[in-house]
């Protein structure tokens, strides 16, 4: 009987914590609002706060201003020209307005997973891509340093790991000798409600050759093989043409630049002569 009133008496005085917790909560506050609105709108305002300071950084990296354009632009050439070894024929990177169309368009899609070649391709080139994504917006310098930092895990002419801990295929596509264009662009995602921003470059020509992945350039003195077309270490004669025949030269030799599908596919080969490429 004793232990029944206990029991009685624990059900009633759980009863009254629960009604009171009830009445506060529901309690109208001094704004008119439940507690419950209240908490709720001053969770949302700060919601939109931090919204407001994210959407105002995110907006500074869209990349349609010129100053953006050349940010990007100009911290790859301060990287290609200091690489070590040294290149003899690295090109000067310029602005691409079609491959950064490409690059946003794909960013949009906000899908982390390399795209299709033919999804990344330009009239007379292919373009590989670099991909970086983050849960708060930084400056372009510093996503293009990120990749250019995987340089810690790389030897010139040695063959890397492909670990994601120590991948080096994103700072070899920064340092691709004859990839001359570069666009970029970025977008505002959410996976789960969760903020990110997905980063996207292209660069043309294509890079990241996997026959010739170890040696991303020619090591040798600084414009080396472009003495008369030189930019402060940089290569101003890019090739405009691209092969799509990897064995081009020996089907040059064979067939000759008159042979259809020489003229088709291997355009850098017969009509590059001395430019890069």
């Amino acid at each position: 009987m004793d232990t029944t009133r206990d029991g009685h008496k624990a059900s009633r005085q759980e009863a009254v914590a629960m009604v009171q917790v009830t009445e506060k909560v529901l309690n109208v506050t001094d704004s008119g609002l439940t507690l419950i609105q209240e908490l709720n709108l001053r969770s949302h305002s700060q919601d939109a706060s931090e919204t407001k300071l994210t959407r105002a950084l995110y907006n500074k990296l869209t990349t349609e201003p010129q100053a953006v354009q050349e940010e990007i632009v100009n911290i790859h050439n301060t990287f290609r020209r200091n690489v070590f070894p040294p290149a003899r024929n690295m090109l000067k990177m310029m602005w691409s307005p079609e491959a950064a169309e490409n690059a946003r368009i794909l960013a949009r899609y906000c899908d982390f997973a390399h795209s299709d070649p033919l999804e990344r391709r330009l009239k007379n080139t292919f373009c590989g891509e670099n991909l970086h994504l983050e849960s708060y917006p930084i400056s372009w310098s510093n996503v293009i340093e990120i990749w250019y930092n995987e340089s810690r895990y790389f030897t010139y002419g040695e063959w890397t790991s492909s670990d994601d801990d120590t991948r080096t295929d994103r700072y070899t596509q920064v340092v691709w000798a004859s990839s001359y264009l570069i666009g970029c662009g970025v977008a505002s995602c959410r996976k789960e409600r969760i903020p990110q921003y997905l980063y996207i470059c292209h660069y043309c020509h294509e890079g990241n050759d996997p026959d010739t992945i170890n040696e991303p350039y020619k090591k040798g003195p600084s414009c080396g093989d472009c003495p008369s077309h030189c930019d402060k270490k940089l290569c101003t004669n890019p090739c405009h043409y691209y092969d799509e025949y990897r064995n081009c030269k020996k089907q040059v030799k064979i067939l000759g630049c008159n042979h259809p599908s020489i003229q088709l596919f291997c355009k850098a080969t017969c009509l590059c002569k001395t430019e890069i490429k």
